[in-house]
């Protein structure tokens, strides 16, 4: 057998049974995919072992869900919430100790208390349903930038769900997945110095190669190799955040994916432009959570981000738990969703937008993330930190921050990268806060973007 023009590759048997305790549905082809993604010569160093878990019933119960998905329509409003939220609700308040504690389903979901990401770190069990198969449950930890380090209840089958979000979005741009056995799908970005790196296949598509890598150069025996690798294993899906793909950039890849994917961090306008310009593809902006996999996609025709998951119900609330009426920004507050091991009900998520209905279904304009915040202008005025991002939108900056302090000075923060966009940056800024102090930033991972000394901050 030959691998994408390769040679074969032997396997030795320790390596086969161990790669079938995480891929249990693993054939002879799908071996030599993870033989060929581990050994060839520009290879990073793998640091962990990871897997599908998917049965073979799974699997083909993902391909039905995943047509599900393509077909389904969402087209629900305010006034006229989907028909499957009442079952929904019956069954949480039925089967999840959090609910049942809080007595009868009540009969609006705006009676029902909103929760937080608080409540879920001080007892994720609560939240697991009583039928939930917890020899085959998945549990992973998300990182504390809320300040609540959370675990989260998942199972194989909720991540092997991704993918038809996935593939949701990338049709409303024109990319159909096509790759299958003997290529590899799907490349995941990291850069950071400690980063989860694996190989993997993908059943559903026919056990197409899938490796999540690190292109921090402590990863690679030389650091050409992140080029050559790329090229090597030619991936027809790029996945990462705004700071891997600003290190992309740097590398002289010349392969071309069909598209590339932003997940976990906001992704500035000028940054999505100078990618697609230099791979020649889409680059999507996804809205995703640990907590409840891909929302919503950016799409500019739509005026914002469009809904992805067909049973899953925005609101957007105040801070008073109340709902605002639609195009008034407020807290995004979800019910339902795919992880059938996490039920939520009105879920604080932390993030902020409005919500819009028209042709493209619900949308979210304006997303950002966290609370919003003040900044007290030289003039004295104050505007909001949305304002920052939109003067920011020209520049292709993956990282940055920007911090008031009590005086009222300002100082932005880029990552080393961005340091020769700091004289725009700061001509961009002028009009609102005069002179900037630019410093360096050198957090490699997620960091709260904006914040402020100014106890009139939080408005």
């Amino acid at each position: 057998m030959t691998l994408a023009g390769k040679p074969d590759v032997n396997l030795p048997g320790g390596a086969w049974e161990s790669d079938r305790d995480y891929c249990p549905t693993l054939t002879p082809a799908g071996a030599h995919m993870l033989a060929h993604l581990r050994s060839h010569p520009s290879a990073p160093v793998y640091r962990n072992r990871s897997g599908n878990k998917l049965l073979a019933a799974e699997v083909e119960s993902l391909r039905a869900y995943e047509q599900e998905v393509m077909q389904a329509e969402i087209g629900w409003s305010t006034d006229a919430p989907p028909p499957w939220l009442s079952g929904f609700l019956r069954t949480a308040y039925a089967t999840v100790p959090h609910y049942r504690a809080c007595g009868s389903p009540p009969s609006r979901l705006a009676d029902v208390a909103p929760i937080s990401r608080a409540e879920l770190a001080h007892d994720i069990a609560a939240f697991v349903p009583d039928d939930a198969d917890l020899a085959r449950m998945i549990n992973f930890q998300t990182t504390g930038t809320t300040g609540h380090p959370l675990l989260i209840a998942s199972h194989p089958l909720v991540a092997g769900r991704y993918l038809a979000f996935h593939k949701r979005a990338l049709r409303r741009f024109g990319v159909t997945l096509r790759h299958g056995a003997g290529q590899v799908g799907v490349m995941l970005l990291g850069h950071q110095r400690r980063c989860f790196t694996y190989v993997s296949v993908t059943p559903t598509m026919n056990e197409s190669g899938l490796a999540k890598i690190n292109l921090h150069v402590d990863d690679w025996r030389d650091p050409e190799d992140r080029a050559r690798y790329l090229d090597a294993m030619a991936p027809e899906l790029i996945a990462g955040d705004p700071i891997s793909f600003a290190e992309l950039l740097t590398l002289p890849m010349a392969h071309k994916p069909a598209a590339l994917m932003s997940v976990s961090m906001m992704l500035l306008p000028g940054m999505r432009a100078r990618l697609e310009a230099h791979f020649g593809c889409p680059v999507l902006d996804v809205y995703s959570l640990n907590e409840m996999g891909p929302v919503a996609v950016y799409d500019e025709r739509a005026g914002g981000h469009v809904l992805l998951q067909h049973r899953l119900y925005v609101e957007i609330l105040d801070g008073a738990g109340q709902p605002v009426p639609d195009g008034v920004r407020g807290e995004i507050t979800v019910t339902g969703g795919f992880n059938f091991c996490l039920p939520l009900v009105r879920y604080r998520t932390g993030d902020y937008a409005s919500l819009a209905h028209g042709p493209h279904g619900p949308v979210l304009v304006g997303l950002a993330g966290r609370s919003p915040l003040r900044y007290r202008t030289v003039k004295g005025e104050w505007i909001n930190n949305i304002d920052i991002t939109h003067a920011l939108k020209p520049l292709a900056i993956a990282l940055f921050g920007v911090h008031q302090h009590g005086d009222g000075t300002i100082a932005l923060r880029l990552a080393p990268g961005a340091m020769p966009q700091a004289d725009q940056a700061r001509a961009l800024l002028a009009p609102f806060f005069g002179a900037i102090a630019v410093e360096t930033l050198l957090a490699e991972d997620k960091i709260i973007q904006y914040t402020s000394d100014l106890q009139e901050a939080v408005a």
